[in-house]
């Protein structure tokens, strides 16, 4: 569905590629909760049109509770494993949804995101932790039980367009062979009453709505662009979320 229009998205997409250029890929730490770091990613996470999408489906009391970039640059080996997104994230209940928004377009022949139709109904399954070095997720994980390939359907997107799934749909994507870069930014929106239950430090960006819960912390809006405060709260804010995603592994987030 529209997410943004395409000169919005070559802007964000520009605004990234100039960071990149200057100090890098936003990797390890800063590839998680980046909203926290820039103000155009904090606009971006409260863009009308995402919140409009997404509170026709979890209501008008929102938080943002994560951010990530999943980029795969040209003839790029990593890939995301089939998996839950569910597994290591300790939200309950788990109405949960993800706002994948299209910085780039993402085709099959870029390594666009498949999901397995109607799993998102499923219970939670089991997993195992691989640590893939070429595995775009926290931990490697992957589903352990038999996912037939046959019945997977290809989420292809134009740069500005958006997919939304649930927290319980079985999904993951192959590397990318192509000349062209498949630029994603996944955005984890809940309802305010949603609760997680490990862990001891929870923060996220109230961005509709009202939060009569407190569940979480309220995340700050960065006043400039890798502000010393804002670097300095997301350096917290995002070692307390690896603390609960990697937890009883004894390794850090991975990059």
């Amino acid at each position: 569905m529209p997410a943004l229009t395409t000169a919005e998205a070559a802007a964000i997409r520009a605004r990234l590629e100039a960071y990149e250029a200057d100090a890098g890929a936003l990797a390890g730490p800063l590839r998680h909760k980046p909203h926290l770091l820039f103000t155009w990613l904090n606009d971006l996470v409260r863009h009308p049109r995402i919140l409009d999408a997404v509170q026709d489906v979890i209501g008008p009391d929102i938080l943002c509770w994560g951010t990530s970039f999943f980029t795969k640059n040209a003839r790029d080996p990593g890939y995301v494993s089939w998996h839950q997104d569910s597994t290591y994230w300790g939200l309950e209940p788990p109405d949960i949804i993800t706002a994948w928004v299209a910085l780039s377009d993402s085709t099959l022949a870029n390594g666009a995101m498949r999901v397995i139709p109607r799993t998102h109904m499923m219970d939670q399954l089991a997993h195992h932790d691989t640590f893939a070095a070429d595995n775009l997720l926290s931990r490697g994980q992957e589903i352990m039980v038999e996912v037939d390939d046959r019945q997977a359907v290809a989420l292809e997107l134009r740069a500005g367009e958006m997919s939304l799934h649930h927290v319980r749909l079985i999904h993951g994507s192959d590397p990318n062979p192509s000349d062209n870069r498949r630029i994603g930014f996944a955005i984890r929106y809940i309802p305010t009453y949603v609760r997680q239950m490990v862990g001891g430090h929870h923060t996220a960006s109230l961005v509709r709505g009202e939060d009569r819960y407190h569940h979480f912390e309220t995340e700050p809006r960065p006043a400039a662009d890798l502000s010393p405060e804002a670097v300095a709260y997301h350096a917290a804010a995002t070692g307390a979320q690896a603390a609960i995603l990697m937890r009883e592994t004894g390794k850090p987030m991975r990059a």
